[in-house]
């Protein structure tokens, strides 16, 4: 049987948020855990970040969110891909986001929140475990 082939994650800064340490940070962890990281760069419109997804076939998007556009930021993406019947690409993302908001994400079919004080490990782990054929296989990864 071939070996699989590596996960594909786009990491985008939607919107007009600056800030961008924290997506290269978790853009470079995901890449030296063997994942195929496609960065978008700053201040990429959903339109953008969606295109690109689909482009680069991506397994998932992570979305990094510091400006308070949360809701509106991940609600567009989630329905673009949806409109381009790309549901199967997983949503995921971090920053600056309230409690009171992870639930009515979820529900916007957003997979995972990532809040401040979240380890590069954690967010790995939880994509490998997550994500594409990863998701089937539950054992401690491998390289650490």
């Amino acid at each position: 049987m071939p070996a699989a082939s590596p996960l594909r994650v786009v990491v985008a800064k939607p919107g007009l948020d600056g800030h961008d340490r924290g997506a290269k940070v978790v853009a470079r962890a995901l890449r030296d855990a063997g994942m195929e990281v496609i960065y978008t760069g700053l201040h990429q419109t959903p339109e953008q970040i969606v295109e690109t997804a689909i482009a680069e076939d991506a397994d998932a998007v992570g979305l990094s969110v510091l400006s308070g556009a949360h809701m509106t930021l991940f609600k567009k993406v989630r329905e673009l891909l949806a409109e381009r019947d790309a549901d199967d690409i997983v949503v995921f993302g971090g920053g600056i986001i309230p409690e009171a908001d992870l639930q009515p994400l979820a529900d916007l079919g957003v997979h995972k929140i990532f809040t401040p004080g979240a380890t590069t490990t954690e967010i790995v782990e939880w994509v490998r475990a997550n994500v594409g054929d990863a998701s089937a296989t539950t054992e401690e990864p491998q390289d650490a």
